[in-house]
């Protein structure tokens, strides 16, 4: 983050505006919305200035910059076409600890100026940190074209309401139930848009009488392979609506970033021979935050129902008859091929694709014969520690020990590493990697080289 993002109150505060000419007056004009005692400083003034002037709504300081102006500032935007006029302001505005705004050198500025979409109460700002002023005023645009005016008038209809909402919920669950529901209401935003505020509030009285469910449940969603844009639409809306979101190690900090802020957290990560949390564990903490009434995702790497145990989650909130959903991810075999350049099935090479957990000893006799055939593609999930016997097995079984192999690890992230070998060398290889990672054994392999692109 290179500028954090801050609303100031300025009503009434002092601030100053070094320079007087177009770009000052734009300036001007944002400052004097938000309210703000202005000082402006220049040589001359344009007609605007001094208009506001006699209107008693700025103050004019004539002359040179002087440091005294500072006196008292809460904020200065300096914005005179005189680079070292600016620069000067912000060297006297650094030395006692005054954001300044650089006019043309926010990159610079200890303050940058956002594109403003203004539905006061409600307030959106876009910047892009100085780096593209365009595309923050085109994204500006777009936001405007899509905002419907009367959402002011929503937020200050819902300000007002807060203390009644307070006293007649008792839960933040509810209170968060009956603003959703508040929010999401056609009728009350139709009404609003048409000025009629009597029947405007008779819709919220409605939807305070209404009975707000208390039934809790629990949605698995598919968190992809790592990358956050491969996370599907209604995956985001789900942890975006969540009130808890149980994770796990394989879900990407990029993702872990899209939850509700004031939603919690729950971390059971487990890794092969590390388990921190048990899976019986998991499934009652699942149990019991649904059973208090909660929206819950559980949060899975992959896709929840390829080695993800979703099932087995799953089956216990259908013995409590606990609401359940599922939404589907990009399993890590097809993500990380994708990014690897490597297609899992090819009318030339591979005419089926196997998934086949590593933890070969945890799931009784692997049918050795059928995956050494041709005409196929493996992929091996958890399968480091086991790499040695994969490769022992699969040439007892006939398998070629020319044919290709990779492994992907932290595959479709920045960190992404790709190494293929042959299934002689796979052992060997495997010793270079840590988790987590796959194994991918098939023809398909050698198309890499010609067909990678991440």
């Amino acid at each position: 983050m290179d500028y954090f993002p801050l609303f100031c109150r300025l009503q009434g505060k002092r601030c100053l505006l070094v320079g007087a000419g177009d770009v000052a007056e734009r300036k001007a004009r944002l400052l004097l919305d938000a309210g703000a005692d202005l000082h402006v400083g220049a040589l001359d003034f344009s007609p605007a200035f001094q208009q506001w002037a006699q209107q008693g709504k700025v103050t004019l300081l004539t002359g040179a910059f002087d440091d005294g102006w500072l006196d008292s500032c809460w904020l200065v935007i300096a914005a005179t076409n005189d680079d070292a006029v600016n620069q000067q302001v912000a060297f006297a505005a650094e030395q006692r600890r005054i954001f300044c705004n650089l006019v043309d050198a926010p990159q610079e500025a200890s303050a940058i100026m956002p594109s403003i979409v203004d539905r006061s109460p409600l307030m959106i700002a876009v910047s892009s940190g100085g780096r593209a002023p365009v595309l923050a005023r085109l994204l500006r645009e777009k936001l405007e074209a899509m905002l419907p005016q009367h959402l002011g008038e929503l937020a200050s209809l819902a300000g007002s309401l807060r203390g009644r909402v307070k006293r007649t919920f008792a839960s933040m669950a509810q209170r968060r139930a009956f603003w959703e529901r508040f929010f999401v209401s056609d009728r009350l935003a139709q009404t609003l848009a048409n000025g009629d505020r009597p029947r405007a509030d008779a819709i919220v009285d409605n939807l305070f009488d209404a009975p707000l469910s208390q039934q809790g449940e629990v949605v698995l969603v598919g968190a992809g392979p790592g990358d956050a844009g491969l996370l599907t639409l209604k995956g985001l809306q789900h942890i975006q609506q969540a009130d808890v979101v149980v994770y796990d190690r394989l879900v990407s900090e990029p993702i872990l970033n899209l939850i509700r802020r004031d939603a919690e957290r729950i971390f059971v990560g487990k890794q092969a021979g590390h388990h921190c949390v048990p899976q019986a564990q998991i499934n009652q903490v699942l149990l019991e935050q649904a059973q208090s009434g909660k929206r819950v995702v559980r949060l899975k790497g992959g896709d929840p129902f390829i080695f993800g145990r979703g099932g087995e989650e799953l089956q216990l909130l259908a013995q409590h008859h606990i609401p359940f959903s599922v939404v589907p991810g990009i399993t890590a075999a097809s993500g990380c091929a994708a990014y690897s350049g490597i297609p899992l099935t090819h009318r030339d090479h591979a005419q089926s694709v196997r998934f086949v957990t590593g933890h070969l000893q945890q799931h009784g006799e692997i049918e050795w014969r059928k995956l050494a055939a041709e005409q196929q593609t493996l992929v091996f999930y958890m399968g480091l520690a086991q790499a040695p016997e994969i490769q022992q097995q699969l040439l007892q079984h006939g398998m070629d020990a020319a044919m290709p192999v990779a492994i992907v690890q932290n595959g479709t992230t920045p960190q992404q590493r790709v190494e293929t070998a042959t299934l002689a060398e796979l052992a060997t290889l495997a010793q270079q990697f840590e988790s987590p990672a796959l194994i991918i054994v098939g023809r398909v392999v050698a198309l890499r080289p010609q067909l990678r692109w991440f």
